[in-house]
Formats: C-alpha cells, sequence, structure tokens
C-alpha cells in the first residue's frame, strides 16, 4: 500500500509549513510504503544517525530500510548524488523509506563497553560496507517522515528492542583511530582525511565517539558532526592557503545544484571570505512573499565566533572554496553570492551547499583584470538571473571594505 507519510518537522519547518501552503502539497509528492512493522531483518548503508534534542542524554540511531536492498549503499552516497545529478525526488525516495532504529544513552557513555546498543551502533557506523540488521522495536512504527533543517530526511523511528548486525568490514586505519586513545579529535580527523576519508564518513565517525583522547570522548549529535568536521577541515587546509601566493586576476564562477545557485568572485588579494544567502520567496528557507538575506565574514585572522548567520552553510560552502584554493596552490579574498530559489523546497542537509559549491568551482572561470569590471559583472549576472539589484548589499560588504583598505606596500 502506498500513502503519502506524516510529516514531523522540528520547530523551525512548522512555522515554514504554516506560512507556505505549497509546501504540503510539494511534500505530498514523495509516497513511501506503508510500514506497520516492529521487526524486520535488512541492512544498513551503513548509516547511523544522532539526535540532538535531550542534551545530555541522546537518541542513537541505526539507519536501515524495512527489507534488504541490493543497492542499500547509494542510500546515503551524497558523493555519488551530487556527482550524478541526482534530483530532490530521487533522493527523497530513498531517504523516506530508512527507518531510525534507536535508542536513548547519555553521551559520555562512550568512555565504557557496557551498553550493548551502543557497541553495535559503533560497529555500524565504523563499518566500510554496508552492514546485515535484523531489528526488533518496542512497538510498531508509524509512517512518518522526518525533515530537518541540517541533516538528510529520514523515514519512521522506532525505539530499539532487539538489535543484531552481520559481520562488519572496518579499516586499519578506522581502528587505529578508534584504539589510539592519546590521538586529539582534530589529528584524527585530518589523519584520516589525507587517507581518502570524506566529510560524510568522517561527521558518522565523530558523532559515534571513536575520535579523541579516551577521557575526553563524547557521543556527538549528527547537526553539530557535521559543521565540526567542515570547520576543522577547512581550518586544516587554511594553514596551507594562507601560505600561498595571491591569485593574479579576478576569477568569477557560476553554478547550481538542487535549487541553490552561487555566484563566486575571487579577488587577487589575501585570503577573506563573506557568504551572503538570499532566500527568494517560496524556497524552503522562505514561505514569505518578501526577500530575506543573510551574511557572515570571515578575515583573514580568522573568526572568534560561529557564523550565526548562515549557520552551516557557512562552513560547509566554506569547505568547497578552500578545496578549490588548496587545488591552485593560491590564496584570494573570495565574494560568496547564494541564491535559494523555489526549486529548493525541502531541506536535504548542509551537504547540499558543500556540493553545489564544488559544482560551481569546477566551471570554467571567466577572468577579469580589472576590479570595477569584475565587480560590475558579478551584480549584472545575479540581476539578470534573479532580477535582484545587490548594490546596496554590497555597500554594506565587510570583504569589499577590508580590500579597499591600503596596505604598507601602497605607500
Amino acid at each position: 500500500m502506498v500513502k503519502v507519510p506524516e510529516i514531523i518537522y522540528n520547530s523551525n519547518l512548522k512555522k515554514h509549513l504554516m506560512q507556505n501552503p505549497d509546501f504540503a502539497s510539494k511534500i505530498a509528492l514523495f509516497k513511501v510504503k506503508e510500514i506497520y512493522k516492529d521487526e524486520f531483518f535488512a541492512n544498513s548503508p551503513p548509516s547511523i544517525f544522532l539526535g540532538s534534542k535531550i542534551w545530555p542524554q541522546i537518541n542513537v540511531g541505526v539507519l536501515s530500510p524495512p527489507e534488504k536492498k541490493e543497492d542499500i549503499w547509494l542510500y546515503d552516497a551524497q558523493r555519488y548524488w551530487a556527482d550524478n545529478n541526482f534530483d530532490i525526488s530521487q533522493i527523497m525516495q530513498m531517504r523516506s523509506s530508512l527507518i531510525n532504529s534507536r535508542f536513548k544513552t547519555d553521551v559520555k557513555s562512550v568512555r565504557s563497553n557496557n551498553n550493548k546498543f551502543l557497541e553495535l551502533a559503533r560497529e555500524v557506523g565504523m563499518s566500510s560496507k554496508p552492514v546485515d540488521t535484523e531489528v526488533k522495536l518496542k512497538k510498531k512504527i508509524r509512517l512518518r517522515l522526518n525533515i530537518d533543517d541540517t541533516s538528510l530526511p529520514m523515514g519512521p523511528r522506532g525505539n530499539l528492542y532487539k538489535l543484531k548486525i552481520g559481520n562488519t568490514k572496518i579499516s586499519q586505519k578506522v581502528d587505529k583511530v578508534y584504539f589510539d586513545t592519546d590521538m586529539k579529535a582534530a589529528e584524527a580527523i585530518t589523519y584520516l582525511n589525507k587517507r581518502g576519508y570524506d566529510e560524510q564518513k568522517l561527521s558518522q565517525l565523530l558523532s559515534i565517539g571513536i575520535m579523541g583522547q579516551k577521557n575526553k570522548r563524547v557521543l556527538v549529535p549528527t547537526r553539530y558532526s557535521i559543521t565540526a568536521i567542515d570547520s576543522t577541515l577547512g581550518n586544516k587546509l587554511l594553514e596551507s592557503i594562507k601560505q600561498y601566493p595571491i591569485i593574479n586576476e579576478y576569477q568569477f564562477f557560476y553554478g547550481h545544484y538542487l535549487g541553490n545557485h552561487y555566484f563566486v568572485l575571487l579577488f587577487p588579494n589575501f585570503y577573506n571570505y563573506e557568504l551572503f544567502e538570499t532566500y527568494l520567496p517560496g524556497s524552503f528557507w522562505n514561505p514569505t512573499s518578501l526577500i530575506n538575506m543573510s551574511t557572515d565574514f570571515e578575515p583573514f585572522r580568522g573568526r572568534t565566533s560561529y557564523a550565526k548567520n548562515t549557520v552551516g552553510g557557512f562552513y560547509a560552502a566554506r569547505l568547497g572554496l578552500l578545496e578549490y584554493l588548496n587545488k591552485i596552490k593560491r590564496q584570494a579574498s573570495a565574494l560568496v553570492f547564494r541564491v535559494e530559489t523555489p526549486d529548493c523546497f525541502i531541506s536535504l542537509g548542509v551537504w547540499v551547499v558543500r556540493f553545489s559549491l564544488r559544482k560551481t568551482l569546477i566551471t570554467e572561470p571567466l577572468i577579469f583584470y580589472e576590479r570595477s569590471k569584475a565587480i560590475e559583472f558579478f551584480k549584472k549576472e545575479i540581476f539578470q538571473k534573479f532580477r535582484l539589484n545587490v548594490d546596496g548589499t554590497l555597500v554594506s560588504s565587510k570583504l569589499l571594505e577590508a580590500i579597499n583598505q591600503k596596505k604598507l606596500f601602497d605607500f
């Protein structure tokens, strides 16, 4: 039986639903199987989700469909989705069938080995291959689609009564990080990243508490681990980028993915980064009839506080930018302008931001040698595509203010 699922939102998204009647109709397009189960044999991509609402208690969930899937790895494959231009419908159809079989524990319980569910969930999270699961829940689950503002959507959730798992494949590199209880978390992240582990897997490993010194290890909610990894990897790249020579010209990029459009202008100047985010009426983050905008800035010397206006998107976009600068072995000041359109009618998580910017920066840039012409073209492109006049916005740009300041060698 196929049925439109009940939708569970966090508090911010409830407001969105109330103000945007079209939102519910778009969600209704995603139909999932009616589920009345409390026991099932399946497999996990592997994927673990940790909730954040009951801190210092935490819900730890193993994600798996209600039946075994041959292509289960695809249900949590962000890089593959982006590389192959999966659309929102394709992603939602997969994610809506993942059941969050969860249990409650304390965030510090990872420091001991007396929680059987946690041990099993940790093995699943550490595995590099899909894991067979046998699940029994405390009661039959209800058909639901859970939507968050940071993480990927998922299907129903239920409380664990019994959990068994098949063989897991855990690499020696992950084992080393787990058993080295003297290695700091930042060191572990860098170690694994240099050996091919991307931000998605790293955030899961950080969530399940296998990194860091023994007496400091904790379980980390998924929404926080994602941004922590983006920030940590970005900071590591910046150590090298700030030593690179400055680019010789102005570079303009434009790209888009899943309703997120990016305009990037790189200036031949020391590293600075400013992100403007504009949400058009009808887009997921803007149920009103007015255009909403937020911005955050990072100077060469770094930020001293969290980017509270653009939040996780700030660090996700920054990582994509810094990867590009590291690739070309140059530094630059980067003005990044994001436009979220009504095509982005549901939140899929900040991974979309990261990959949208990566897609933007693999395009061939337009080159300018005069600042005024580069900025005018930047403004013109935004206006032509979205009828947005950003003259007033750029007047308050901290990045433009910074690069307009006289340098010692200008005198």
